[in-house]
């Protein structure tokens, strides 16, 4: 993957969630949240968003368990920004389809593809495709290890224990002139950010919780070992949640509700206690939650992505079922006004990177 180390990138996530009727306040139908992040794509690249990315689920509260399909819709109504998921479930898929149809994008796209590979965060799509969470490890780590050697793009041979084995075969549609672009998502664990360094891979930071700038010793493990594997030392990205609106009221009062919503659920699941208000009042200070107006929101991602160390900033928009005019208010004010304010904090020096 080629990256400009100067250039900062602007993206925005979501994880599909299924939005709220405003008439009725009950859950839409899966077809209506599908038709509306595709919408929603289309916006982003009107703003000049760089990158959207979708998350893979499998849950009744999200709309997107196949996001290169919804990608391949997003790619006929766009022009220029990149198509990404955040993440491909890797562990419980099969790295030659998981190529192919990523190939298959990136064609229709005419080169816009982008794939970011992780373990999940959620655990659902093991026993729902057949894998066991014992392997959940093993099964990372000899699937990222052929899909790496997929990206080569010659005839592949291939034999380990919970792949398939594969003898001097070639996959298509081929990729001309480039590699498949290619990310790792990664939730904080230095083995994660060793691996990525390993291969090559750029590196997405999933910080949903506490102060981004804790990740900071993973920025510099990355960076020491990709200098001791020779490979190229890529700016690393974070994504995180979000509310923008044109008071810090508005916003807050979208994000107790709904955002606090989505963190329950999930929560529910992870033994994590109910979020208090004094808990959101930190995220939003001090912590990983960007809601307010398009200032406050701008200041605090120059500020977060420069102490931190990264150099790619996407958006989680829409969390816990918002309403319509909520989700495209926060992209609306993301692109046209904080995206631009961030570049001119930092181009002014009121925000520097470490060197």
């Amino acid at each position: 993957m080629q990256t400009n180390n100067d250039k900062l990138i602007f993206g925005v996530d979501s994880f599909g969630d299924v939005l709220d009727n405003p008439e009725t306040n009950q859950p839409e139908n899966y077809e209506a949240a599908l038709e509306q992040i595709v919408k929603e794509a289309k916006l982003a690249d009107d703003l000049g968003i760089d990158v959207i990315a979708l998350g893979e689920h499998h849950r009744p509260e999200y709309a997107i368990s196949s996001p290169e399909m919804v990608l391949a819709a997003i790619a006929t109504v766009t022009k220029k920004i990149k198509l990404s998921t955040g993440v491909t479930v890797l562990s419980s898929d099969d790295p030659v389809r998981v190529y192919e149809r990523f190939a298959t994008l990136d064609n229709l796209s005419h080169g816009r593809a982008q794939i970011m590979l992780g373990r999940g965060s959620f655990a659902e799509s093991f026993p729902l495709f057949g894998y066991d969470l014992d392997n959940y490890n093993e099964l990372f780590e000899e699937k990222v290890a052929l899909f790496n050697k997929l990206l080569e793009g010659g005839p592949v041979t291939w034999k380990s224990k919970f792949t398939q084995n594969l003898k001097n075969v070639e996959l298509y549609p081929k990729i001309n002139g480039h590699k498949l672009e290619t990310y790792i998502g990664v939730g904080g664990t230095p083995e994660s950010i060793l691996r990525a360094a390993y291969y090559g891979f750029p590196v997405i930071l999933a910080i949903i919780g506490g102060d981004p700038v804790r990740f900071k010793p993973l920025v510099e493990l990355y960076q020491k070992a990709a200098a001791k594997y020779d490979n190229p030392q890529y700016p690393l990205g974070m994504h995180s949640h979000g509310v923008i609106a044109e008071s810090d009221e508005k916003a807050y009062a979208v994000g107790w509700k709904y955002l606090r919503r989505s963190m329950d659920r999930i929560g529910a699941d992870r033994g994590w206690p109910p979020m208090t208000k004094e808990r959101f009042d930190y995220e939003i200070k001090e912590g990983s939650y960007y809601i307010g107006t398009p200032e406050h929101v701008a200041h605090k991602i120059a500020a977060k992505i420069t102490k931190l160390g990264v150099k790619r900033f996407d958006f989680i928009y829409g969390a816990g079922g918002q309403y319509t005019t909520m989700r495209e208010q926060s992209l609306r004010l993301y692109g046209k006004k904080v995206v631009p304010m961030v570049k001119d904090l930092i181009k002014s020096g009121q925000y520097q990177f470490a060197n």
